[in-house]
């Protein structure tokens, strides 16, 4: 049968779409297919009720990389960004709030009405933090070199980073192996005295990760989560959808072909001594074939569902079989008929980055310990954004969105299952949110819960992981997804993983795409 693309990429979330832009700028044929009728997957947007455009579930770029943005000449499709004047706005159940500000001196003025003390340390934590993050940002475009196999051309690659790591000098150097694998509690408890900061702060730690402050590592995340500034936030003008467009404009422009509603049933494996992968199946019954496949599903998706566990050794299913996933990540959206008032907030413009819901470590904490024996917080974590206030457009006139990410709520629920759970946690989190913003209730037009389990039935992520499983210490670098997998192969030949599975992990990056897609190219 004749081979009518080299790659073909299965799903149009933004790894995808990054891969297949940057594929076909290589002079590759690349069809992409996606089983949902629009783009982005997880990172995009859709209009959740008429008039009302809700982000699926990124809310921010921060992390995109500027060389994919510049390689891609992302700008030109379409791609921009606004700049709120707050970065993280953090309102407490006592009337007050904290606004941390894209302008340090506003910051700090801010800092001092809970402590001067951590005022005059927050400068020198800032510091310390955008410099070991940049550090750190410059591992997201190389590929981990395969230690099991080591070339020299492996670490060529990371020869200007370890120059870098070298000037840091020797104190900053064994800085950052100290605190890399530290709790994120530990961590702040020696810069700063202040709960609500301390608070504010802890919640950038366990985004996507079921762990609690005191949670041996949770810096790590606490870092990775600010390797594009400190609680720098970046919305897409129109909306997380507008990054989408301009992704799949650049795919487009170069030569990809895209199809919706085209549903992968299994990727297609011949070989009678090593599987090799062929092309596609689709839910149609259309058979595709290609010389190299690229998976944008998580790696279990990929290698139990789409291969077969038929094709695979039994030490690579074990180890597929043993990536921790663990999604305790909920959403709850709100289309609401005015802007709720928040607690602390003298005006809209403290409102436009993040608004946090966790008064101190021990609240984060607290909100932790029900997830350990599989129970939905009964105060759980919020982390708001309102994308109307950047764009007023994505709701009717006067209306609002409220995009709610709600921690802890564990995809496996020791009792009841979501099915009838989802609308009590929903519950909850508009009690919290009441508590801050009094009144947000009664705003309330259209609602609804996204649990774990929809995030897996509606975007395939495993147990309800954002990321594609969890981004600790052991399943970083080389150790993600597994040892031997860090270069995007997998054990069929001619299948890659081009997702958050992959290095360096999760948030809109599109390092596992772009890298992924190097690394066929260069073959």
């Amino acid at each position: 049968m004749t081979v009518l693309y080299d790659t073909i990429i299965i799903g149009a979330g933004h790894n995808g779409l990054v891969a297949a832009a940057t594929l076909a700028a290589g002079g590759q044929r690349v069809l992409v297919l996606e089983q949902r009728p629009a783009l982005g997957g997880a990172a995009g947007a859709e209009e959740a009720w008429p008039g009302y455009h809700v982000p699926t579930g990124a809310t921010d770029a921060a992390l995109l990389q500027e060389e994919v943005i510049r390689k891609l000449d992302l700008p030109r499709h379409g791609l921009a960004f606004t700049e709120p004047a707050a970065l993280l706005f953090a309102p407490q159940p006592d009337g007050s709030g904290l606004t941390i500000w894209r302008d340090e001196a506003r910051t700090t003025a801010a800092i001092a009405r809970l402590s001067r003390h951590d005022a005059e340390r927050w400068p020198a934590f800032r510091g310390q933090v955008e410099r070991m993050a940049k550090l750190l940002s410059g591992m997201l475009l190389l590929a981990p070199p395969d230690l099991s196999a080591l070339r020299g051309g492996d670490l060529k690659g990371w020869a200007p980073l370890a120059l870098r790591l070298k000037r840091l000098g020797d104190a900053d150097m064994m800085e950052l192996m100290r605190i890399l694998p530290m709790a994120v509690r530990d961590y702040l408890d020696e810069w700063f005295e202040s709960d609500v900061l301390k608070g504010a702060l802890g919640g950038s730690a366990v985004v996507g990760a079921t762990l609690g402050p005191r949670g041996a590592g949770t810096n790590l995340g606490f870092f990775y989560q600010n390797l594009g500034g400190l609680l720098q936030v970046r919305p897409v003008a129109g909306g997380m959808g507008a990054l989408a467009a301009a992704l799949a404009a650049a795919a487009r422009a170069r030569g990809a072909e895209i199809r919706t509603g085209a549903a992968v049933e299994r990727i297609l494996i011949e070989g009678d001594l090593e599987p090799v992968a062929a092309g596609v199946v689709l839910h149609s019954g259309e058979t595709i074939r290609a010389g190299v496949v690229l998976s944008n599903a998580d790696p279990r998706r990929t290698l139990f569902d789409l291969v077969g566990p038929q094709h695979l050794e039994p030490e690579t299913m074990r180890a597929v079989r043993n990536i921790i996933y663990r999604g305790s990540t909920a959403r709850v959206d709100l289309a609401l008929s005015g802007l709720p008032d928040f607690a602390g907030a003298t005006g809209t413009e403290q409102l436009g980055g993040r608004v946090r819901v966790s008064p101190s470590l021990d609240y984060l904490e607290r909100a932790y310990d029900a997830a350990k024996y599989g129970r939905a917080s009964e105060r759980p974590y919020l982390e708001i954004v309102i994308p109307t206030l950047s764009d007023p457009s994505l709701a009717p006139a006067g209306h609002h969105i409220l995009t709610i990410t709600a921690l802890y709520a564990p995809y496996a629920l020791r009792d009841g299952d979501w099915a009838t759970e989802a609308s009590a946690f929903g519950d909850r989190v508009l009690d919290v949110l009441e508590d801050v913003a009094p009144g947000a209730r009664a705003r309330v037009v259209h609602c609804r819960v996204i649990t774990p389990l929809d995030l897996e039935q509606r975007y395939g992520l495993t147990e309800g992981s954002i990321y594609h499983g969890q981004m600790g210490l052991d399943q970083m670098l080389v150790m993600r997804p597994i040892p031997g997998w860090s270069r995007y192969e997998t054990p069929v030949r001619n299948l890659y993983l081009c997702g958050a599975g992959a290095h360096p992990g999760g948030g809109v990056t599109g390092a596992p795409g772009y890298n992924a897609a190097r690394a066929v190219l260069t073959r």
